[in-house]
């Protein structure tokens, strides 16, 4: 149907101005000013034809391509705008994820200085605990080796005196009476 009709139209369109020439030949040249009547009509009538013809089948196809196209338009422009509305929101949760994730590690970081400082007053605690230790166990064993020390001398003093006695006494005593002796007057020297 369409083909037919656009047939139609093309030879109406054809066959107009060759209508209107024909009577016109006959006559001298016509100016661009000048009205001529048959070429007006049929202008019209081919003017008319075409638009009834465009607004039959061109114009509802164009107005509606033109209407889904500013329609895709503003849905294209929702979207975006959704769009960018959810990148925001997601931007922001990633702040807050990010700002939590911060505030974490900032406490872990305060959590392990703590730790440190504790351990480090721990171990402080300890170092003189064994400090403290050490320094008695190393007085216990001055006192010890002190008093090896003195009675060690204590021997060797008796057993020097003992020696000089009987050389000056030329006389071998008793051993242990002897001993008894002396160490009873070096313990009241003291």
């Amino acid at each position: 149907m369409r083909s037919v009709f656009t047939r139609s139209l093309a030879m109406l369109t054809i066959a107009a101005p060759l209508l209107a020439q024909e009577g016109g030949e006959a006559a001298a040249k016509p100016s661009l000013l000048s009205l001529q009547s048959g070429l007006m009509f049929w202008t019209l009538v081919v003017f008319v034809i075409l638009f009834v013809g465009l607004s039959k089948f061109a114009f509802g196809p164009i107005t509606k391509a033109v209407a889904d196209r500013e329609q895709a338009l503003l849905d294209a422009i929702e979207a975006a705008k959704k769009d960018r509305d959810d990148a925001a929101a997601l931007l922001e949760q990633h702040r807050k994820a990010i700002e939590a994730a911060r505030n974490e590690a900032q406490r872990f970081i305060a959590e392990g200085r703590a730790q440190a400082e504790k351990m480090k007053a721990e171990m402080l605690e300890q170092t003189h605990a064994q400090q403290a230790e050490l320094l008695e166990r190393a007085r216990r064993d001055i006192d010890s080796e002190k008093t090896k020390a003195i009675d060690e001398l204590r021997r060797e003093a008796i057993d020097l005196a003992l020696a000089g006695a009987s050389k000056v006494i030329e006389k071998n005593l008793d051993d242990a009476q002897n001993r008894k002796l002396v160490e009873s007057y070096l313990s009241s020297i003291k």
